[in-house]
């Protein structure tokens, strides 16, 4: 949900609601101490807008949320299935297939995570020499700006950037993020 609210803040949806998040932003950065009671005061205002919402009656379960009353007949079998099992082995063959399946998505996920990791050492392994020697002199480059400039400035600019308007985005990926893309990652060694 805040994600969505997020994005379309960035898509100027509502120009009012953009303009009065960018004006909260500015004065949370020139102003840092507010943050916190800025938070909880927001955390309030909420709780009051939900109480018109409030459910009327008590909460009570209901399976359609769940799918509980959707299952496949064999996984809910599977539920009640003695241990050790008392199926036949056609059936326990495509249970454990399923399995499997299920097995080889989540493997897929953490090869995908741990590539973005092998990338991330690859910023600073001298694997590929001139993604380095960029990133080494961007990183020199950006201790000195930070180093001169105040806080306040740096955090403006960039949430600044991030609001910015939908008619000054590109619909191409960024450049840190192609830049990051390209890095070089165990993965394309593999035959």
């Amino acid at each position: 949900a805040v994600g969505n609210w997020f994005r379309d803040i960035c898509m100027w949806k509502n120009p009012v609601t953009t303009i009065l998040v960018h004006i909260l932003y500015l004065i949370l950065i020139w102003y840092p101490e507010l943050i916190l009671p800025t938070i909880f005061l927001y955390m309030f205002l909420i709780g009051i807008w939900h109480f018109r919402f409030r459910p009327r009656h008590p909460p009570h379960m209901d399976t359609r949320i769940s799918n509980a009353d959707a299952v496949h007949p064999d996984e809910l079998d599977e539920e009640f299935d003695t241990f050790p099992t008392s199926k036949s082995s056609d059936v326990v063959r495509m249970r454990y297939d399923r399995l499997r399946s299920v097995a080889g998505r989540l493997q897929t996920v953490v090869g995908d995570i741990a590539t973005q990791g092998e990338r991330f050492q690859a910023l600073l392994s001298w694997r590929d020499p001139r993604a380095t020697a960029i990133f080494v002199l961007f990183c020199l480059f950006a201790a000195i700006v930070l180093y001169v400039t105040p806080f306040q400035v740096i955090a403006v600019l960039f949430g600044l950037y991030v609001l910015r308007h939908p008619k000054f985005r590109h619909r191409l990926p960024s450049v840190p993020l192609n830049f990051f893309r390209r890095l070089p990652a165990r993965s394309d060694s593999m035959l």
